[in-house]
């Protein structure tokens, strides 16, 4: 059996040797196909290995009856229409660890350049000056780094950051505390890490939660003369309060790699302030790291063709029609409430148990406890994660899976359960499917509720008293924000009631903080709730 790949970006030579050397393999390189010439390209083949340039949205997928596979050489999948790969049985697969030691390394060159002022003082020569005294620097050894996520690239960062002798401390609330230490890292909470880091350094995605994470109430605590480095992704650190930290001397400087706009404007502020260094987007560009991805998408793609083996899918694996319609929405039930209980301020948890009640246990449990932990770990962890890559990321932080078949009737025939242990305290979330099919929250910790999973959902605890409802009302509605739908529970034992707003859309920080504000409220958290392939 002969296995067509069609390659339709520049790939390495190295890469396409792989695949060229491969037996039973018939290799297609065409890059820079124009749209026409690339659906005829792509009728006969198995796999399709893109980078960047070629984007496989639905119609192309479409004129693709034999394609199986889509392996995009790098981490970032936004040009493949991945919702649309998965109902055509399309595995879509990615490297995402290509690239991390480029990413990391160019981290930590933003550090030295800004713990040196190696960019200014580059340009005050090339102007013709000798400014020796004007960029007195700062050494790195015995300096408190401060990591805001370790994934991948955060303990690669971490590690580089300790042969420099620096003391490093992170805040990531998807690891264990015996896990950090075992990378000789001290973990602690974010408002700590604020005021105890020299230099801050972000790497975790940007999600409802960390959308702003760095805003004027994050600088305000930070210790004075911070150096702060964001090549994660734009839209973590609020542009315009930083801007004001820096004016302020808050912050000494910021090295920037992502913006929450690409390309930049020219006229940004940022961009003329003489205590930034920036680049366009430069983490994953080096030679090697472009090598690394090519070598690695083309063996995946030939274990996949070859035995069916999948590495580093962004979403699930292919299965039969009968089963992906029978196990679909309560895989869906399950990364939600995963990601509910991911994104309500859950810190390193130990134990993640799912319990499958009714006829759910089937052969599901496994199944539906990986789809749970998925949802749940792609809150923080980098890049997205499926069922595959699940139990590996949650072994890598410490955290036992635990997965129980419970047949005996509850209060509904099918249910799921997650529960989530950490620092002796207990989180659990229950959950089943209405008439329609659609993900509903019945239990959260002690509160009986009736809530949609869906779309943007604001989450509120308060004291159950008259006016509160009334009050978060008002100042949704001075914000011009919809509210679609809302849930109450109540628990009469504490007097404490939580609710769940279903909005229209995202909701900004500004909002939250002024409903934070507001009498009887104890907490509100922005959460999303959308389906990731």
């Amino acid at each position: 059996m002969t296995h067509h790949i069609l390659v339709s970006d520049k790939l390495s030579e190295n890469g396409l040797k792989v695949l060229r050397d491969a037996e039973g393999v018939e290799v297609n390189y065409a890059p820079g196909l124009d749209p026409a010439a690339l659906k005829a390209a792509i009728q006969k083949a198995d796999a399709l290995i893109i980078r960047s340039a070629t984007t496989a949205d639905r119609d192309l997928l479409e004129a693709a009856p034999r394609l199986r596979l889509i392996g995009r050489a790098g981490i970032g999948v936004d040009n493949v229409d991945v919702a649309a790969a998965s109902r055509q049985g399309i595995v879509v697969m990615n490297t995402p660890h290509g690239n991390a030691v480029t990413a990391a390394e160019h981290a930590i060159s933003l550090v030295c350049s800004l713990a040196r002022n190696i960019p200014q003082a580059t340009a005050s020569m090339k102007a013709g000056k000798w400014e020796k005294s004007k960029f007195q620097g700062r050494e790195l050894s015995e300096k408190i780094l401060g990591l805001v996520g370790l994934g991948n690239i955060g303990r690669i960062v971490a590690a580089r950051a300790q042969g420099l002798r620096m003391k490093v401390i992170a805040s990531d609330p998807m690891l264990t505390e015996e896990a950090a230490r075992k990378l000789g890292i001290e973990l602690v909470e974010f408002g700590t890490l604020l005021k105890r880091a020299d230099i801050i350094s972000i790497h975790t995605p940007l999600v409802a939660s960390t959308h702003h994470l760095f805003n004027d109430a994050a600088f305000e605590q930070v210790k004075p003369g911070l150096l702060l480095v964001n090549a994660a992704r734009g839209g973590i650190v609020d542009e315009a309060a930083l801007l004001r930290a820096l004016e302020s001397g808050r912050v000494a400087g910021a090295g920037l790699d992502v913006f929450e706009t690409e390309p930049v404007p020219a006229d940004h502020p940022l961009l003329a302030h003489p205590n930034i260094v920036c680049t366009p987007h430069l983490g994953a560009s080096t030679a090697e790291a472009q090598e690394r991805v090519a070598v690695e998408i083309a063996e995946q793609t030939l274990a996949f063709l070859r035995e069916g083996t999948v590495l580093n899918a962004v979403n699930l694996p292919s299965v039969s029609p009968e089963a992906a319609g029978k196990i679909a929405p309560y895989a869906r039930l399950a990364r939600r409430l995963g990601s509910l209980l991911a994104q309500l301020e859950v810190k390193h948890p130990s134990v993640f148990r799912v319990v499958c009640r009714g006829e759910l246990p089937s052969g599901n449990a496994r199944s539906l406890t990986y789809e749970a932990l998925a949802g749940f770990l792609s809150v923080h962890a980098d890049g997205k994660v499926n069922a595959v890559r699940a139990p590996y990321e949650a072994k890598e932080r410490g955290i036992e899976v635990l997965e129980v078949a419970d047949q005996a009737p509850k209060r509904f025939t099918n249910a799921l359960v997650v529960e989530i242990e950490f620092s002796g305290n207990k989180r659990r979330a229950i959950g089943s499917l209405d008439h329609e099919g659609e993900p509903r929250l019945t239990t959260l910790d002690a509160f009986d509720v009736d809530a949609l999973l869906d779309g943007h959902v604001m989450f509120l605890r308060n004291l159950d008293q008259p006016g509160v409802i009334g009050a978060v009302g008002s100042v949704l509605g001075q914000q011009n924000i919809n509210v679609s739908r809302m849930q109450v529970g109540l628990d009469p034992k504490t007097k404490q009631a939580i609710a769940f707003w279903n909005i229209d859309g995202a909701i900004p920080s500004a909002t939250l903080e002024a409903i934070r504000g507001l009498p009887h409220v104890d907490a509100v958290s922005a959460i999303a709730l959308v389906d990731e392939a």
